[in-house]
């Protein structure tokens, strides 16, 4: 194929790739326009391909118009689930000993969000941390995600050995049935203080009065505007020094600009 013909080849990939944009935000309200271009066009053409249709046009009307399965197996294909238990533990370790104990002696109750909590790893060593560490404190963990799917495993609680490898040996042993080559999280135990819920960061409204948000390995999906507005978002939701805790790659260059200031590598309370 020469020159020519490949850049053909692109121009009609990406107006397909547009025209899909537009379709896919009137059947779900997402915006994909808000998620890094090459990054998510990359990843459906794949899905695509892997199911047998030949475009994005294709995908959408043969496809995920009348087919709710299909369309959340690709919404779960839209990002990658990967987590852990206690996952950068010495960033876990600041939490426990720095912003919780603080926010502990300010709130009675405390309310934290794990958003995009994919299969629930983090809200469950959330959990079982101030059970742990803050025992007699009454708290609530809202842990929202996109994928219905991904919030269904989480809600069973079986995890590999690779996931738990950070969880401490002695909550290992109280929490968990032992595997290998699967773990057992007690989530009846969890329950009454974690309330799943599917929600789109971009487009529903937030979880509100929070003492703590956790959002982590989740803004590298999207645009510098999906990042402003989801920290906007952030800031109106989180309680009068409320403190955002972030990932490993998703350090805020400004944070001053959202009226946040640094506590910390990765944690920003609100000003």
């Amino acid at each position: 194929m020469t020159g020519r013909q490949n850049t053909v080849v692109e121009d009609q990939i990406n107006d397909d790739y547009g025209v899909f944009v537009q379709k896919m935000k009137g059947l779900t309200g997402l915006d994909l326009h808000l998620y890094k271009e090459e990054q998510m066009k990359r990843r459906l053409f794949s899905f695509l391909q892997k199911k047998g249709f030949h475009s994005f046009t294709d995908l959408y009307n043969r496809g995920i118009q009348n087919d709710k399965v299909l369309l959340e197996e690709m919404l779960d294909r839209m990002t990658i689930n990967v987590s852990e238990f206690f996952r950068n533990p010495s960033r876990w370790e600041v939490l426990q000993t720095s912003i919780l104990p603080e926010i502990v002696k300010k709130q009675s109750n405390p309310h934290i969000w794990s958003a995009a909590c994919s299969t629930g790893e983090e809200p469950y060593s959330l959990w079982m941390m101030m059970k742990e560490q803050f025992s007699g404190v009454s708290f609530s963990i809202t842990a929202t995600d996109i994928d219905r799917r991904i919030l269904e495993q989480a809600q069973l609680g079986i995890y590999s050995s690779r996931a738990v490898e950070n969880v401490p040996p002695a909550y290992l042993q109280k929490y968990f049935q032992a595997g290998p080559p699967a773990y057992q999280f007690d989530t009846k135990a969890a329950a009454k203080d974690i309330r799943f819920k599917k929600q789109n960061l971009l487009a529903d409204k937030p979880v509100r009065d929070v003492d703590v948000i956790i959002c982590r390995n989740v803004m590298i999906y999207f645009t510098e505007e999906a990042k402003e507005y989801i920290y906007h978002q952030f800031y109106q939701t989180l309680r009068p020094g409320g403190v955002l805790f972030v990932g490993s790659t998703e350090q805020m260059f400004h944070p001053e600009k959202y009226k946040f200031e640094p506590v910390g590598t990765f944690f920003y309370r609100k000003i």
